[in-house]
């Protein structure tokens, strides 16, 4: 299976905002389309998908027409789209019959990945029975500064009225319990292909964990993943290979591996037991940023740092750490764009 895209084009009005855009995924694995916001990374998702309308270009799977037709396709937009008039249960159901799906499959789906994201409260009504319960004993039970139980109340008598639960309604979910369900979502058709649109938006560390051992998941499952995300550490950690779109345009495109090596190694760090800053200035090196003589230093690449390197050892300083690496996306991401189209979005 392969995945090529030739020459997306869009334009509103004299406006290009999506400008010939071209890349392939000829094996499994996970495609980063990267930019600066308005830079045409979701319309071009979009155009992929066929929910848009290209002016020029072509999408192939497998040879044929890219559609949700021609391909099992998995998508996580990156705008909230749950309906808060239904169920969750009754949306999911939704969307997997019209993926095809057969309502005893999507069932059993909805239980594996509702405990697998941990949103089974808001799916099954008897989970969030048994949450209140389970609140309502923990809050009777009163311990000393030991840890022995010194107040206990009354279990509740058998036969009881339990108190029904309150569920809440789609829209009443928060942002990242919203991102989970819509990722269950894409996930109910057991897709080929995945596409991600920022899909650690709105997640905290616990869940982003939870998220990133799914994707994981699928990887070693050989599924095609298109991924866009502002954390660039997180696509460093997934993805193999990239575009970095700037004003409608690629501006960068290829392997990650192969688009570091093309900077060099400029990163250095350097920890010693002493002052060195004057042997840094006399090599032509660049101090980045320092702390308790530990040092991250911008040089020109292996030469500079290796000379370094022997004005220290010939000046008989203990090096503790030398450590000459790459550029990291974050760092090739502002070079391709430039600093000043660059927008902090959560780190």
């Amino acid at each position: 299976m392969s995945l090529v895209v030739n020459g997306l084009y869009k334009k509103y009005g004299e406006k290009v905002v999506v400008d010939n855009i071209s890349f392939e995924m000829p094996k499994p694995g996970v495609y980063a389309l990267l930019g600066t916001n308005g830079a045409g990374k979701t319309t071009s998702i979009r155009m992929i998908l066929g929910m848009l309308d290209k002016d020029g270009g072509e999408v192939k799977w497998n040879g044929k027409d890219l559609n949700f037709d021609t391909c099992n396709i998995g998508y996580l937009a990156e705008e909230r789209g749950l309906y808060p008039k239904y169920t969750l249960i009754d949306q999911i159901r939704y969307f997997g019959e019209l993926r095809g799906v057969d309502r005893k499959v999507i069932d059993e789906r909805i239980r594996y990945w509702a405990e697998r994201l941990k949103v089974e409260e808001y799916i099954y009504p008897e989970k969030a029975a048994e949450l209140i319960e389970k609140q309502q004993q923990e809050s009777s039970v009163t311990y000393d500064e030991n840890g022995n139980v010194i107040k206990k109340q009354a279990p509740a008598k058998k036969g009881a009225r339990r108190k029904k639960p309150k569920l809440q309604s789609p829209d009443q979910l928060s942002k990242g319990n919203q991102q989970k369900i819509q990722f269950l979502i894409a996930m109910i058709s057991e897709p080929e292909l995945l596409v991600l649109d920022e899909p650690f938006s709105g997640l905290d560390p616990v869940n982003t964990d939870i998220l990133k051992g799914v994707v994981r998941e699928q990887i070693a499952a050989g599924k095609y993943i298109i991924m866009s995300s502002h954390q660039m550490e997180v696509v460093e950690e997934f993805c193999t290979d990239i575009t970095i779109l700037h004003r409608s345009k690629a501006v960068v495109s290829g392997n990650l591996n192969e688009i570091k090596k093309s900077y060099g190694r400029v990163n250095l760090t350097l920890k010693v037991e002493q002052d060195i800053t004057s042997y840094i200035q006399e090599s032509g090196a660049e101090i980045v940023s320092e702390k308790e003589f530990e040092y991250h230093i911008k040089v020109s690449g292996d030469e500079q740092a290796n000379r370094l390197l022997g004005m220290l050892i010939n000046a008989g300083i203990t090096v503790i750490r030398f450590d000459l690496s790459e550029l990291s996306l974050h760092e090739i991401f502002v070079k391709a764009v430039g600093a000043e189209n660059v927008e902090v979005e959560g780190n």
